[in-house]
């Protein structure tokens, strides 16, 4: 029998999660850089990319601990109750997510040819310039506050509403923040559908939250499949 979540967020977890992940996904973007230009002038010192990226990712990971902390303590014990049933939904859902993005890469091949994955890009960027840094967000950062926030707060509140609903919505919203800055900065819209390949992910992260019922699968699921893009990433630049 699936088990489903338990530990559902307390008001007060939802109010302020909502206005983080607001401030996340619209704000934080663009404000970042003014931001850490400012607090320069204020050390009479530049702060170069890969500190910046390294304070925006720990301050990220902090806050989401002071806010979640609470849930994330009801989910952990969930964990504990179901160990197997946490490793068998992120062994099922590595599979299930490559397999899907194996058909939407082919899909996607001919429609997006001459336009690359620009955060895979960047990822290979940083991972040259500061290599421990940009494996310990890959693996433990990005995987941790974006679970909490698009499993944890966004699917979870929408389930109320259907779960086909609350799969389609939180998949969206999962895929935008992933390229929308690029569509902008290069100014073409075709970037867009780059989206769709993390359509596949949002789905199979999304299963093993619901299926498991503790929030550590999907974060498992989503640092398990980080790890083998990074190593992809590595082989191809060695």
């Amino acid at each position: 029998m699936r088990k489903k979540p338990s530990a559902n967020l307390t008001e007060r977890e939802q109010f302020w999660g909502s206005v983080f992940f607001i401030l996340y996904l619209l704000v934080l973007p663009w404000a970042a850089g003014p931001l850490f230009k400012l607090l320069g002038e204020k050390l009479g010192r530049s702060i170069h990319g890969d500190m910046q990226s390294a304070i925006y990712y720990y301050s990220l990971f902090a806050v989401t601990i002071v806010i979640f902390g609470g849930f994330l303590v009801r989910t952990t014990q969930r964990l504990g109750e179901n160990v197997p049933e946490a490793l068998k939904s992120i062994a099922v859902g590595l599979v299930g997510m490559y397999g899907l993005n194996e058909i939407l890469d082919r899909l996607l091949g001919a429609v997006l040819s001459g336009r690359v994955n620009l955060n895979d890009s960047a990822i290979s960027t940083r991972i040259g310039s500061t290599p421990h840094m940009t494996v310990l967000t890959v693996l433990f950062f990005a995987p941790f506050v974006e679970e909490v926030l698009f499993r944890g707060l966004l699917f979870d509140s929408l389930r109320g509403r259907g779960r086909g609903t609350a799969y389609l919505i939180s998949c969206l919203v999962f895929a935008l923040p992933h390229v929308w800055q690029f569509a902008l900065e290069n100014r073409d819209a075709a970037y867009l559908l780059l989206g769709l390949r993390y359509i596949a992910p949002g789905l199979a992260l999304a299963w093993a939250f619901e299926h498991s019922g503790t929030l550590w699968a999907s974060i498992g699921l989503h640092a398990l499949a980080n790890g083998l893009s990074l190593l992809s990433l590595l082989n191809r630049n060695i």
